[in-house]
């Protein structure tokens, strides 16, 4: 299978990268929208889930979650700190995502600092293709990252306005939009937190 050209420079960095995002917890990158997190017991999708710390948080919060990481070295940093979360892990990638061992559609989905990895066409389909795995009034979760590309990366200018745009295109209404600075103390990296509502 054709290895993603969004999880480009994320193999050899996976040691560092697992440290890294273990530092910030799910409470502090999703702070601004934790009131819109679904309350009750449901399903969710986590995509580009990395080490499962956003998976985990959402598994001990009695949700059934599906975490697509591609990444081999990425998901096995995410089996072994969180093993004892009950946690579906899957390896598939935007914009397809088949999700054929997982069929059926979610309460909300997730993708925390993936979107801008697509180009402008993979935006389109991936963004259909959430839509499709949304139920009705289901929430699509977007943490988009601003800032230089790191070495080796694939990674892509994508705005805030943009996303709602394209979001409001296939049907989905904007509930939340907010800028936050980067956790990790990088002053020419900031992000936008968006959560879409399918109607």
């Amino acid at each position: 299978m054709e290895i993603p050209k969004g999880t480009a420079g994320y193999a050899e960095a996976a040691d560092a990268l697992a440290v890294q995002y273990e530092e910030v917890t799910f409470h502090q990158v999703h702070c601004d929208v934790l009131q819109l997190v679904p309350a009750q017991p449901a399903r969710i999708l986590d995509v580009g889930a990395g080490t499962g710390r956003d998976a985990a948080a959402l598994a001990a919060r009695g949700h059934h979650v599906v975490a697509v990481e591609p990444t081999v070295e990425l998901r096995a940093h995410g089996q072994r700190l969180h093993e004892s979360s009950v946690i579906d892990w899957a390896d598939d990638t935007l914009p397809d995502l088949p999700l054929r061992q997982h069929p059926g559609r979610f309460d909300a989905v997730f993708a925390t600092a993936v979107w801008m990895h697509l180009n402008t066409e993979e935006r389109r389909s991936g963004m259909a293709r959430i839509v499709a795995l949304l139920v009705p009034g289901g929430r699509f979760f977007i943490n988009l990252r601003h800032g230089p590309v790191p070495n080796g990366r694939h990674m892509f200018d994508v705005s805030a306005a943009e996303t709602v745009q394209l979001g409001c295109k296939y049907g989905l209404q904007t509930l939340h939009y907010s800028e936050r600075p980067d956790l990790h103390g990088r002053d020419d990296v900031r992000w936008s937190c968006l959560v879409l509502e399918a109607q």
